[in-house]
């Protein structure tokens, strides 16, 4: 285990189990490729290059899921309320960003229980950020 680089990895976490950051990489790849073509997504993202954004979120997922801490040794607490509080956050982004979300799973081919596990945690996740009413 190299802690000095965010390496906490162990084999009894849903991070493993789902074939760890392979797998986060190409679920996030592929969200951030929808989010690029999206109308109502991309002018939430304040990068002209998307890839900053990708990587923020590839690392929070890993370590949330078990994986590397390399997100709060980089960043701090997560804080996804604070952090996205900037942003206009109402229904149709919600949707947006799930059916963006719901796409790049389905590129994953995740066992059903992993499947539910993941896009249960996506949609509590997309709720609870929201900040317009509506």
């Amino acid at each position: 285990m190299d802690q000095a680089a965010g390496r906490q990895e162990r084999a009894d976490t849903f991070y493993a189990a789902v074939g760890g950051e392979d797998t986060f990489r190409r679920l996030v790849d592929a969200f951030y490729a929808g989010v690029a073509q999206d109308e109502v997504l991309r002018p939430l993202y304040p990068e002209d290059d998307l890839d900053p954004a990708a990587e923020r979120l590839r690392l929070f997922l890993m370590q949330y899921w078990g994986g590397p801490t390399t997100y709060s040794q980089e960043r701090g607490h997560p804080r996804l309320r604070m952090r996205h509080a900037p942003f206009p956050v109402g229904v149709a982004a919600r949707d947006a960003w799930l059916g963006r979300m719901r796409a790049a799973m389905d590129t994953l081919d995740l066992a059903p229980e992993y499947d539910a596990t993941l896009w249960s945690y996506f949609t509590s996740a997309a709720d609870s950020l929201r900040n317009l009413p509506g």
